[in-house]
């Protein structure tokens, strides 16, 4: 188990503050580690055992106690009243009635308390009706390409770059994959386990969805199509093509749902020189690119689109705010904002001929401010050229 330290570190601030701290992400990320190494910290600061309280909500001992009140007995019968009392709380969307407990916890007893959840949008509204400013959320995502190449050497004694970062770019960032050193056909067995309980469990029961079938048609579009500019329209037309039909609305509420289940991201667009959001067509990447790969294959092949996916996961690991740029007729694949921080990023295979490199040159070059830009790319030699850095994007990756 690899201490994630990034987290760690937006994490130990609000140890001890009167504030729940809410770990999100999609299922199986590490969610479950992270309240582990947080244990961990807590006792190599002296914190007793029996200070720490730490359930499993999704473990066959719950399977019939997913209400409130038995989660607040629970709680209330094993707390130490002589000191202050760690709970930890791991896939909380499983009890129902679940904020008002959290809320009881914070009102009756001297507590700190970290809770788990699959789905972002229920936690976060819900924790807002119930908690107003009481809560701050941490988002945890499968492993970065650096988290891939410190798990392999301290697992496996394998440190050679290319060969992780090929299996990265077709399999993903999934732990187990990493800690297990399962083989291939494990691999995939093991992601397409995964996606159909995100499928099934975070969107299909959780937004009671009838016509699954639509869904995964939708879904297989957002797979095939990330880094592609999209629209509900365009998704519309495509599905029309293969005779079925839907509404506009239920599209958006399908994407939602993915959102939510912290299975995809959309991404809106942004006039760089008007200073405006732009509506259509925006951009959808996958938390886990692993996911495409063993749903519609061809990662390899569509080596372009999934560089893409992994810069923009990245971007998201630092702690940035990321739109697509247009700059006139042309696009630049990310505007990253982070306070007073702003970068512009250029994600291509290769710069192969020089009509490639005007292409990822020149919308950067275009844009009339001083803020840092970079073409990213697999290749080894440096094109950098106007103030624009080229940089290789495995180089990149395991950057601090």
């Amino acid at each position: 188990m690899i201490k994630r330290e990034a987290y760690l570190q937006q994490i130990r601030p609000f140890i001890d503050q009167n504030v729940v701290k809410v770990l999100t992400g999609i299922r199986r990320c590490g969610k479950s580690v992270m309240l582990d190494l947080i244990q961990t910290e807590l006792m190599n600061a002296g914190v007793g055992m029996n200070q720490i309280i730490s359930i499993n909500l999704e473990s066959g001992e719950w399977l019939l106690k997913n209400q409130a009140v038995q989660l607040y007995d629970y709680v209330k019968e094993h707390i130490n009243p002589m000191s202050k009392t760690y709970l930890f709380l791991d896939e909380i969307q499983e009890v129902d009635g679940w904020e008002k407990a959290i809320n009881a916890f914070l009102v009756d007893f001297d507590i700190d308390i970290y809770i788990t959840g699959s789905n972002a949008k229920l936690l976060s509204g819900e924790l807002s009706t119930y908690l107003g400013g009481r809560y701050v959320e941490f988002n945890i995502y499968p492993f970065s390409f650096k988290e891939v190449c410190e798990i392999s050497k301290e697992k496996h004694n394998d440190n050679d770059l290319q060969n992780l970062f090929r299996n990265y770019l077709r399999m993903g960032g999934m732990p187990f994959i990493y800690e297990s050193g399962i083989d291939e056909t494990s691999q995939k067995k093991y992601l397409s386990d995964i996606y159909d309980s995100v499928v099934l469990k975070d969107i299909v029961a959780r937004n009671k969805v009838r016509n699954v079938d639509l869904l995964m048609r939708i879904l297989l579009f957002m797979m095939v199509n990330i880094g592609n500019p999209f629209s509900v329209p365009s998704m519309i037309r495509f599905l029309k093509n293969e005779k079925r039909s839907l509404s506009q609305e239920t599209v958006y509420n399908y994407i939602n749902y993915c959102e939510a289940a912290c299975f995809s991201h959309l991404v809106e667009r942004e006039d760089i020189i008007g200073k405006q959001v732009l509506k259509f067509p925006e951009k959808i990447y996958l938390t886990d690119h692993g996911f495409r790969e063993v749903i519609y294959g061809n990662n390899e092949k569509d080596v372009q689109q999934v560089l893409e996916n992994i810069v923009y996961m990245e971007l998201l690991r630092k702690g940035y705010t990321i739109k697509v740029g247009k700059v006139s007729t042309t696009e630049v694949d990310f505007v990253a904002d982070r306070g007073d921080e702003r970068i512009y990023y250029q994600v291509a295979y290769i710069l192969a001929e020089e009509s490639t490199v005007e292409r990822e040159f020149s919308p950067l070059e275009a844009i009339p401010d001083n803020y840092p830009k970079f073409v990213l790319t697999m290749d080894e030699f440096d094109r950098s050229r106007n103030g624009i850095q080229h940089l290789n994007i495995i180089k990149f990756l395991l950057q601090d």
